[in-house]
């Protein structure tokens, strides 16, 4: 039935995993055919513990251990119950490419010894499917030098490259570019914040998991002086190669620079959008004047945060990745099966230039069924 693997993706929002069914030997322009994709839960305790782990100070490595075996069982469950809905047998894909789920990343420049960490046992994923599995993708990367991070860049280029400059965003918990030339060469690297913040916020006074359209920041009004101390944060003027996540984006750094301040709620959650917003256009300004800017992940769905985009990039075309053949909120998981692809293939699947490595390498580990 072609030549068919799964990508698995558990982004920094914890609220779900993209279970997604690829066909590479299909002729649609990305040569990414989706035949099937799944939105797998999250059980609530499960999220909550892995939100306690990503929480910045220690871990407790007891409770890493037990929600790394927890987790793979879950990746293995997403897999066998998208396998279910397609009537398609484990025999026939040939192989898993599993993210798992980040709960610590420390790059180059934060530690004295860089380091990643995603739990989601692969060997428990590979036994109970009965289907390869690679993962571990980016601890390889950090070993050369590099950040390990933003990892799509690669598939990006392999899906989207075209004869003029483009722009690839993603927008999950954080948000990363990538910047595709005209003359082939790629980098990217993450902006800063996505809708991490604009989640907890909103689950902390309207206990509900998102900002559906973004509907409550756009009831809002941004302050002015919380959006210049946000965006003071030396994390958006530093240069590339870089990455972050919630170890330095989070709760305690929003109330830290909210000091002293008296915000409505609804005028805290439309300045978080104006943030995002804004280091993201910043990135696109400083990689061209004007082209395409393809979107993708759960902001691409926020109509409030694609507005504040549009107004501040407008020599931009700015359409969904869905746009260009994958959908945007399974392109991840779908990059992730690429990556697999070429792990399998024994091809490279970082990107130097991106994440500072020293060479093009070979990601992740293989774990046969």
């Amino acid at each position: 039935m072609g030549e068919l693997y799964v990508g698995l993706m558990s982004g920094t929002s914890v609220d779900c995993i993209d279970a997604v069914l690829v066909d590479f030997s299909g002729e649609t322009s990305s040569g990414a055919d989706i035949v099937a994709t799944l939105g797998h839960p999250i059980p609530p305790i499960l999220r909550d513990a892995v939100l306690a782990l990503c929480a910045p100070g220690p871990s407790e490595l007891d409770r890493a251990g037990q929600l790394d075996c927890q987790l793979g069982q879950l990746f293995a469950d997403a897999t066998l119950a998208l396998l279910e809905n397609t009537g398609i047998e484990p025999a026939v894909v040939t192989a898993i490419g599993s993210h798992g789920q980040t709960v610590r990343h420390r790059p180059p420049g934060s530690v004295a010894y860089p380091f990643t960490m995603q739990l989601g046992d692969p060997n428990t994923i590979a036994t109970r499917t009965g289907i390869t599995t690679v993962a571990d993708f980016r601890r390889r990367d950090m070993a050369l030098g590099g950040q390990g991070a933003p990892l799509m860049p690669a598939f990006h280029k392999a899906a989207f490259s075209a004869d003029r400059d483009r722009a690839v965003v993603n927008i999950g918990g954080m948000a990363n570019i990538t910047e595709l030339c005209a003359d082939g060469t790629v980098r990217g690297y993450d902006t800063g914040p996505g809708n991490a913040l604009l989640d907890y916020w909103i689950g902390l006074h309207r206990s509900e998991p998102f900002d559906r359209d973004g509907a409550w920041a756009a009831s809002g009004r941004v302050s002015p002086e919380l959006l210049n101390r946000l965006m003071a944060d030396p994390y958006f003027n530093a240069p590339p190669p870089k990455s972050t996540g919630r170890e330095a984006f989070n709760p305690t750094w929003l109330e830290r620079a909210g000091e002293g301040l008296e915000l409505a709620p609804a005028d805290v959650q439309a300045t978080l959008a104006e943030v995002t917003a804004a280091s993201i256009a910043d990135a696109v300004h400083a990689f061209a004047n004007g082209g395409e800017l393809l979107i993708c992940g759960g902001g691409a769905r926020n109509g409030d945060l694609m507005r504040r985009l549009r107004r501040r990039l407008p020599t931009w075309s700015i359409a969904s990745t869905g746009n260009y053949g994958i959908d945007a909120d399974w392109l991840e998981a779908v990059g992730f099966a690429w990556l697999a692809r070429q792990t399998m293939r024994g091809l490279p699947g970082n990107c130097p230039g991106v994440t500072g490595a020293d060479r093009e390498t070979i990601l992740g580990g293989i774990y046969p069924a």
